[in-house]
């Protein structure tokens, strides 16, 4: 009787082995289709999980992420020790010990939950939970028929992942699983990797990690939520010393440090990733379009799309971090104390006036039908629901920006909001390095957060007088010489079927004195501007503006010599931009190159280049641009004798609109072309004081702040010296005083531009 309970007893047994085998197998091949397909030999040899991509500046300091999972991978010498030394000790302290399968943990796990009724871990190796997190093996899609039967999924579950695992084993080292594992883990907060989540929590590299931030984030593995140091931080404080424990217990601690450590609070420097925070902000969304664009038009050797988001591509930006920085900067600064000015300035009273000063009725009833609010409004109640009107004046918790105060927590209704931000004055400010086409600084706006629409490329409005060299660039061409001299006096252009033309002069006054062009450019004098318009042709300066890289349209008329058609921060430097690079337009870039994630080059981008006007042309530009610092009375004359001294060369532009709605200013040195434009959202939110919202008010100083900065960073390498000049002698003389006694068309005195007709 004995020995045959005994043979049965090895039967059962015996059939146990061949019927788990025998399962093992079946799950390995998906038998019938019954249990779930398994990852094939070549994605386990190359694994995929997302992985985020990496925009970089030209200095390669990380500017920002594109992605769905927050994800960038590191290697196993990025690590901490401290690191290693806690994942092991708490998640499988006999990883250097197993191939996959630890049999002696799954046998501790079954005796103590089956048998003594207590709960514990399932036992599962570091290259399981590996396994489980690059192949979903518990998403429903890799799921078969009898994972429906209670009871069978989870054993599926587990037979797939130690299958997965020894395969793992005999296709990677050690190191390298532990590093997937880090690297595919999530810790929260928008966290998925050990190096985004190192910087998320800590602001730190993996390697940086000291022992209790390594505790702290291994200690999320049991559960990111419920033991988040942000969320819960007495339970994430709780599981930190848990892991302090395992590691006194398995060595890797002594008792005493052990004690020390878990005394200590958990200190946090903790910053989710997002597009509205760090450098460039708008500059990363506005290269996002250009690189999903690039991604659909260009095919992995699979013959698949790039993915922006998932294929951790890593992009190269001309953008230089610190130039960035010092524009940010610069913007901050200036805007910060403007914004104060204009609201001293304005008072009680709303900003959008009329060309009166009277506040314009129903604005913002107006303006509030251009917001996205609005439009949800109508699609959800109808365009002529009462309950738009409520909805929209209901009040609710909102955080609000200010300059004051910063970001304000506050209750208020859409039509409150709408009010708050209409009164603030934005920016576009871009600097470009004129002979590479290398933009190095690039800031859309006061606040990304807050503020969504750039203002270098997106937004476009009235240069005014900063349009004014592409008048006299025409004129240069067509054989005027800086020294040319035009009398200030009234000018009455006539246009067939319309009103007379007769501009004003932004004083209102005319001197009835000659002057150069080089000198009605630099005092910004539109009575020759005009004058020269009219002697020129409309079509002439068109031409010559798209030439020079003007890519707007333009409106062939007589007002166009003082600015009056829209165009960007973005063209306006790229087209001054010309005449320092010697008549060579360089279409503006911002992008270097493009590689994988494991640093081929997909694609080296070139500047796009055509000659535009010739090289002594171009330098008679740059004379005439000098001429705002060099010439009496000059619109660049307030700028500090610190950017001026040392030899130092500049040339600069200031333009305002008629309202002084908008206020420019475009800057160039011999290595950089830079400009800012200030100005509300609307044309109709300016200062009520012309002087006050001129260009050499609003818009210089921020130029001036930015290029102290960039002349005071000697790592940049931008110095103080003279622009070029042209290796051949000038055909043209620019000593007016030579140029008087040697031409014979100094002046147009016998000419009479009331009797010339367009």
């Amino acid at each position: 009787m004995t020995d045959k309970i005994i043979k049965l007893i090895w039967l059962v047994f015996a059939a146990g082995i061949i019927g788990f085998v025998l399962f093992v197998w079946a799950v390995s091949v998906n038998f019938l289709g019954l249990f779930g397909e398994l990852p094939d030999f070549k994605a386990l040899e190359n694994p995929k999980s997302e992985v985020a991509s990496e925009l970089y500046s030209a200095d390669g300091v990380l500017l920002g992420n594109y992605f769905r999972e927050n994800r960038s991978p590191v290697t196993y010498s990025e690590l901490s020790q401290n690191l290693v030394n806690a994942l092991i000790a708490t998640e499988d302290v006999r990883f250097e010990k197993h191939s996959g399968i630890d049999l002696q943990s799954m046998g501790r796990v079954l005796i103590k939950s089956l048998i003594l009724r207590q709960s514990t871990g399932g036992g599962s190796t570091l290259s399981q939970q590996t396994a489980k997190n690059l192949f979903k093996t518990r998403n429903l899609e890799s799921q078969g028929v009898l994972s429906r039967v209670p009871g069978l999924r989870m054993l599926i579950i587990k037979t797939k992942e130690w299958i997965v695992a020894t395969k793992l084993e005999k296709s990677y080292t050690k190191n390298e699983i532990l590093t997937l594992y880090l690297n595919t883990s999530e810790f929260g907060s928008n966290a998925y990797g050990i190096k985004t989540a190192a910087k998320t929590f800590f602001n730190k590299s993996p390697g940086e990690l000291n022992v209790q931030e390594s505790a702290t984030l291994v200690g999320l593995f049991k559960a990111p939520s419920y033991y988040s140091p942000v969320f819960n931080p007495e339970n994430s404080l709780r599981r930190r010393n848990t892991v302090l424990g395992q590691m006194e217990k398995y060595d890797y601690l002594t008792k005493a440090e052990m004690d020390s450590l878990a005394a200590m609070p958990i200190e946090l420097d903790y910053r989710v990733e997002n597009q509205n925070q760090g450098l460039a902000t708008y500059f990363r969304e506005i290269i996002k379009a250009d690189l999903i664009k690039w991604t659909k038009e260009n095919l992995k050797p699979d013959g698949t799309p790039y993915d922006l988001f998932g294929d951790g591509l890593r992009i190269y930006a001309t953008i230089d971090s610190r130039m960035q920085r010092y524009a940010e900067e610069a913007v901050d600064e200036h805007m910060r104390e403007l914004q104060k000015k204009f609201e001293n300035e304005t008072g009680k009273r709303d900003p959008w006036i009329d060309n009166e000063g009277r506040v314009i009725p129903n604005f913002l009833e107006t303006a509030v039908k251009r917001t996205d609010a609005y439009r949800n409004l109508v699609k959800q109640y109808g365009a002529n629901s009462d309950s738009i009107d409520i909805k929209l004046n209901e009040k609710k918790r909102m955080k609000v920006f200010s300059w004051a105060k910063g970001e304000i927590d506050t209750l208020m209704s859409t039509m409150d909001s709408l009010r708050h931000y209409k009164k603030h004055l934005q920016t576009g400010f871009m600097s470009m390095d004129p002979h590479t086409g290398h933009i190095k600084a690039w800031v859309g706006g006061i606040n990304h957060k807050h503020f969504k629409y750039d203002h270098v490329k997106q937004g476009k409005r009235q240069p005014g007088s900063t349009f004014k060299p592409f008048v006299y660039a025409a004129a240069i061409e067509n054989g005027y010489s800086p020294c040319y001299t035009v009398i200030d006096q009234p000018i009455e252009v006539n246009i067939p079927g319309q009103p007379s033309w007769t501009p004003k002069n932004a004083d209102g006054k005319f001197t009835y004195e000659k002057m150069t062009i080089r000198l009605a450019m630099a005092q910004s004098v539109n009575s020759v501007t005009a004058f020269m318009m009219k002697k020129l042709g409309p079509r002439v300066v068109v031409e010559t503006a798209h030439r020079l890289g003007i890519t707007s349209d333009l409106e062939e008329v007589p007002a166009l010599a003082l600015g009056t058609s829209d165009v960007s921060i973005y063209e306006m430097i790229g087209a001054t931009s010309t005449f320092v690079n010697k008549g060579e337009h360089i279409v503006p870039f911002y992008i270097d190159r493009i590689e994988d994630k494991n640093g081929n080059v997909l694609q080296q981008f070139t500047p796009k280049k055509k000659p535009a006007m010739s090289e002594e042309h171009a330098y008679l530009m740059v004379h005439m641009m000098r001429g705002g610092f060099e010439e009496f009375k000059g619109t660049s004359q307030g700028v500090p004798w610190t950017l001026r001294d040392e030899g130092n060369e500049l040339g600069g532009k200031t333009g305002t609109t008629q309202n002084a709605s908008d206020g420019w200013y475009i800057g160039m040195s011999k290595d950089l072309v830079s400009g800012a434009w200030v100005g509300g959202d609307d044309r109709a939110i300016h200062f009520r004081s012309w002087i006050s919202g001129q260009g050499s008010q609003t818009a210089r100083p921020i130029w001036v702040k930015y290029m102290s900065k960039v002349y005071a960073d000697q790592s940049l390498g931008y110095t103080k010296g003279p622009f070029p000049r042209p290796e051949r002698p000038l055909s043209i003389e620019i000593d007016c005083d030579l140029y008087e006694l040697n031409s014979s068309k100094f002046t147009d005195f016998d000419f009479d531009p009331n009797k010339t007709d367009f």
